[in-house]
């Protein structure tokens, strides 16, 4: 196991009934901007319950922040930030809108233009305080220091991370997730899991606690997706969702292990250019990178057979064929198309994702940095 250090200051507030609390967690004298996404915070009443419990302090709201956040959008909530001296973030939604909101506190404390900063991975200085209240369960962006967002003009969607934008609070209510559509529900399930997926399938190092969190986190998702989407107001079934999707990407499971992340690399260059949904893109792409990068993943593999699967009958061939068509099975049954000709997109679309993956300098990547150009474009011949 390598060496690492752990630290997630975010306080979880779990439960029914909990926005009320928020109210313990934000200075008394804080002014505050709302941020969430379209208008189904609005719509559900969550936004009312959120402006009840600040009481008496200054908020403003802002909304319309996209699914795969976009720079345009955010740079005019910075505006509205610095007009009104807000010191204060309060995201409700999933994380597109956490995500978000983390690039407004960075910006919104940095001079000039922070897109070099952001696209190049340098560190803040400075940032304004987060909270959080979740309406998707999904992303795990409400208990970590990660932000996604895309730049448009450039074409450009870029993962950052900085300690300085860690949430001070998580409020996960997973009755809020009950009107979700089901696609939604879907996409949140799936991301989770290859969350996991991401941080456990890459090599051994012993790391035997991390691992068996993880596959108890994608065990949990295979078992309680499909009632999610048959039973929406389970509130059981929501609960085991929710906190797996935290969970998945909390940093518990990854500390002292290796990481892989292509599939999210590649996948995000599908949504930059063509907006195809990020789960989505992920789906398209897994099973494709498992088969290229099986020799690698092999002893991961064979685990993840056995113990997510109970695949253990037959050679090592066979075993790990099969955990790779469960796993697309798995999405499917969630109902998400697993090839990037299901989204409408020519085969020219290789050429132009393999280009992204150039210009931004991307390449190689994975948890050995062997996939280079020849398998990336591999691996996407064999997703479409």
């Amino acid at each position: 196991m390598f060496n690492f250090d752990f630290y997630n200051p975010t306080r979880v507030l779990f439960g029914a009934d909990r926005i009320k609390d928020i109210a313990k967690h934000i200075p008394e004298n804080a002014r505050v901007l709302i941020t969430y996404g379209g208008g189904s915070a609005k719509k559900y009443g969550t936004l009312d319950e959120v402006q009840a419990a600040l009481g008496s302090r200054f908020s403003v709201e802002f909304g319309g922040i996209e699914v795969n956040p976009h720079f345009d959008t955010l740079m005019k909530a910075v505006a509205v930030v610095k007009e009104n001296q807000i010191d204060f973030l309060l995201a409700v939604g999933g994380g597109s809108v956490v995500d978000g909101t983390k690039f407004i506190a960075a910006a919104a404390c940095y001079d000039g233009d922070i897109w070099p900063l952001w696209s190049k991975r340098q560190p803040l200085q400075k940032a304004l305080s987060i909270g959080c209240v979740m309406t998707l369960p999904a992303t795990g962006s409400e208990t970590n220091h990660v932000s996604v967002v895309t730049h448009t003009g450039l074409g450009q969607k870029t993962g950052y991370s900085d300690p300085l934008l860690f949430p001070k609070f998580a409020l996960l209510d997973p009755t809020k997730t009950y009107t979700l559509p089901a696609t939604q529900v879907a996409n949140g399930v799936v991301d989770a899991f290859i969350h996991v997926i991401e941080q456990y399938l890459t090599y051994p190092v012993y790391g035997k606690v991390q691992d068996r969190f993880a596959e108890g986190i994608m065990l949990t998702l295979l078992e309680e997706g499909p009632k999610a989407l048959s039973d929406p107001e389970n509130y059981d079934v929501r609960s085991a969702i929710t906190w797996s999707a935290t969970l998945a990407l909390n940093g518990l499971i990854a500390a002292g292990v290796p990481q892989d992340w292509s599939t999210h690399r590649i996948g995000h260059q599908l949504t930059a250019l063509y907006g195809i949904d990020h789960a989505q893109t992920l789906v398209i792409l897994l099973p494709s990178l498992l088969q290229v990068q099986r020799e690698s993943k092999r002893e991961k593999l064979l685990q993840y057979a056995e113990r997510v699967w109970n695949i253990v009958e037959g050679d090592e061939e066979s075993r790990i064929d099969g955990a790779i068509a469960k796993t697309r099975e798995f999405f499917e049954v969630m109902g998400l198309k697993t090839r990037l000709s299901d989204y409408g997109q020519s085969k020219t679309a290789i050429d132009e994702i393999l280009e992204n993956l150039q210009r931004f300098d991307m390449l190689p990547m994975g948890e050995r940095q062997d996939i280079d150009f020849d398998r990336a474009k591999t691996i996407l011949t064999m997703s479409y």
